[in-house]
């Protein structure tokens, strides 16, 4: 088939440009002609919060990426639906995540369509965001409406689209699991990765990574540490990510809870080649999220064989098998630090390891591809 996937990716950077270009390189695997169309601006400043929105990393190679997308304006998304009509893929996925690009996929899906050939199948990190706003009400059904079936990387998301829809079974649907990111480099051991941050090996180290918002839960999860300080004299907590929040509300609860010397803080963005020394110093993920539908740094956690602490919200749960590879808790600071103090006092760590090697088998990418085969074959 020619596929073409419309959204985010290379020159910018983050999660969703990670999984868009991983997820052409397995339909190229596969024998697929592929592109990736992307934007020429993708949110304009005033509306992204971090420091950029680009990549200081090389272009992925092998792939064919193009900046067609202008999010903002509406002659522009004529124009790609025009050029998508022409170019007529046998597959459109739109790589859906918040409800600001339901005006330019809904209408780029119309046009693209129209030449009686394309299939639109609509790839859905998030139907409702984590922090929901009008925007959501107004468009996301005239986003829906435009599309042939959707791929949900949660069985929370596949309820969220029915919501959104109204008329469960209008459009097929389908749940296939966030796949491993697997490009990331081989493990590195605690100790090369400790000497690589300049951390002292012996101490325990949790990780909380990813861009830093206010649905992630970080300050449940400072109150939780703050409760158990003294029971785990030698664990810290690494913080790697860059802030969209205030950093100084965080760091003012750092010092109320006694943890200024228990707490390494990294507000910046994480290059890929640098998670291998995050996760390899690692050793508990921590995900204490108040919502979520799933969660890319939970692949990566499978990725490098490192037992995770996620909260049970979401399709969070159905990921992380609870007390088998770790803990699926309640989002409270009691609930987080009871399971914390449970890993390493009870040294768990081997056989929550154990288990995730085993069952990261079944999160591969040639899954998430026969996923959208399965909904334009109607099966």
């Amino acid at each position: 088939m020619k596929i073409i996937l419309l959204g985010t990716s290379w020159p910018f950077r983050g999660g969703l440009a990670t999984f868009n270009e991983r997820l052409a390189k397995q339909f190229m695997a596969e024998g697929h002609d592929v592109e990736i169309w992307t934007f020429t601006l993708q949110y304009p400043s005033f509306l992204f919060p971090g420091k950029t929105q680009y990549s200081n990393e090389p272009a992925p190679e092998g792939i064919a990426i193009r900046r067609e997308l202008n999010s903002c304006n509406p002659f522009n998304w004529i124009r790609v639906g025009k050029a998508l009509k022409k170019a007529a893929p046998d597959l459109l996925i739109c790589c859906y995540w918040m409800s600001f690009f339901a005006p330019a996929y809904g209408l780029i899906s119309r046009m693209a369509k129209k030449n009686g050939k394309t299939k639109c199948v609509a790839l859905v990190h998030n139907m409702i965001p984590h922090e929901p706003n009008i925007l959501d009400k107004l468009f996301a059904p005239y986003f829906i409406k435009s599309q042939d079936g959707f791929v949900a990387l949660s069985e929370s998301v596949v309820k969220d689209i029915e919501k959104v829809e109204r008329l469960k079974g209008e459009r097929p649907k389908t749940f296939s699991p966030h796949p491993i990111y697997d490009h990331y480099g081989e493990r590195m051991t605690k100790k090369e990765a400790c000497t690589a941050l300049g951390l002292d090996d012996k101490n325990g180290y949790m990780l909380f990574f990813g861009l830093v918002r206010a649905y992630k839960g970080l300050d449940v999860l400072l109150d939780a540490f703050g409760l158990i300080k003294d029971q785990l004299p030698t664990v810290q907590l690494i913080i790697a990510g860059e802030f969209y929040e205030d950093e100084e509300k965080y760091r003012a609860q750092i010092a109320a809870n006694g943890l200024k010397e228990r707490v390494l803080l990294r507000n910046e963005f994480i290059p890929d080649g640098d998670l291998r020394k995050y996760f390899g110093a690692a050793d508990l993920i921590v995900q204490p999220y108040k919502t979520a539908t799933q969660s890319g740094v939970t692949q990566v956690a499978f990725h490098f064989e490192k037992p995770m602490l996620v909260t049970n919200v979401g399709g969070l749960g159905e990921i992380v098998h609870d007390h088998k590879m770790g803990y699926a808790c309640e989002p409270t600071a009691e609930a987080i630090a009871a399971d914390i103090v449970d890993y390493f006092q009870n040294k768990r760590q081997e056989a929550y390891t154990a288990y995730l090697q085993k069952e990261k088998t079944k999160y591969a990418w040639s899954n998430m591809a026969r996923a959208f085969y399965q909904i334009i074959n109607g099966k």
